[in-house]
């Protein structure tokens, strides 16, 4: 269940609740008249099945509430209600699988800002990395890929060649390039000033590395994990459901990439490199292929669902009215 706020003139509240009003998928309708002041005007609340939002909010936005006022959407965590209930049961598909495509993009948006924060987490993230590079440590390689940012920005690619959202696009790439380019080149300084005091050397970076070794050595593995990782990542971003995150960021190897890119930069190890840069080209272009067929997969499925579920309710209506066999 989703808290639907909508602010927005005077002279477009009777539309606005009309069209929830006339809605299967609302189940509480409240209208505050004079509430408003930027914009003079009303607030109208209102609880939305999720798997009805989308429906909704195109249709919001037709009545052009967006320009003149503002949409705004809250999850519900708990709630206790027959005419929710009833709301939920009625509207097409089921709440746990439902993409709310404005949530979706808000959300990509945010997690694709080239911000102080980004860069940060970005660059700490690659310092770990090339640390865990040094002292062959699975375990600082786990915590260096749970630190980086990065997916965030990935999902939001697909998002945007769904939606059809160039801007979006355009700042989750910019993110993508700014983000690993300044953290390569700090951690790639950093790496030549323990080159310098002697805590690393060529054979730290170049030695055996059992534990580490997949970070340069790229194969089809790479790809199919990346790919079933973005899947799983993407499905857990728009269903709410976080819990799988996690696993996503310990199953790819884009920020240890970058860290081993910058060692090997540092110390001239042009084999180190290519291995990395292969790697982790190979993780982006396969996460970002596998979060956007995933994306288009569930706007085709959603896309059909109310379909479904039309003709379901239409084929019992039928049934319901015929007259009894004599």
């Amino acid at each position: 269940m989703l808290r639907l706020t909508v602010t927005v003139p005077s002279a477009l509240t009777d539309q606005v609740t009309e069209l929830l009003a006339d809605s299967t998928a609302v189940s509480t309708l409240s209208v505050l008249r004079g509430a408003a002041v930027r914009p003079v005007g009303d607030v109208v609340h209102a609880d939305i099945a999720r798997e009805g939002t989308n429906d909704l909010v195109d249709r919001l936005r037709d009545l052009g509430v967006h320009e003149q006022g503002s949409l705004q959407l809250e999850p519900v965590t708990t709630w206790i209600s027959r005419p929710g209930f009833e709301a939920d049961e009625l509207t097409p598909g089921s709440s746990a699988d439902a993409v709310v495509w404005a949530e979706v993009a808000q959300r990509s948006y945010d997690d694709s800002e080239l911000n102080w924060t980004f860069l940060s987490f970005m660059t700490l993230a690659t310092l770990i990395a090339a640390v865990a590079i040094v002292l062959d440590s699975q375990i600082l390689v786990i915590g260096a890929m749970v630190l980086g940012p990065e997916f965030g920005a990935i999902a939001a690619l697909g998002v945007a060649l769904v939606r059809r959202r160039h801007l979006l696009l355009a700042v989750a790439a910019r993110a993508l390039v700014v983000g690993f380019a300044v953290a390569i080149a700090i951690t790639c300084l950093a790496g030549l000033l323990g080159r310098a005091l002697g805590w690393i050397t060529l054979h730290d970076i170049t030695g055996p590395r059992p534990s580490t070794a997949f970070i340069y050595a790229p194969d089809k593995w790479t790809f199919i994990v990346a790919v079933l990782a973005a899947a799983a990542g993407v499905l857990s971003l728009t269903s709410a459901k976080v819990g799988g995150l996690s696993g996503v960021f310990i199953s790819v190897t884009t920020i240890p990439a970058a860290g081993n890119v910058a060692l090997g930069l540092a110390f001239g190890a042009w084999h180190e490199v290519r291995g990395s840069a292969l790697q982790l080209v190979l993780n982006l272009v396969a996460m970002a292929l596998a979060g956007w067929l995933t994306l288009a997969l569930q706007q085709a499925v959603w896309s059909r669902v109310p379909v479904r579920r039309s003709a379901s309710r239409l084929a019992r209506r039928v049934h319901a009215e015929q007259p009894p066999a004599r």
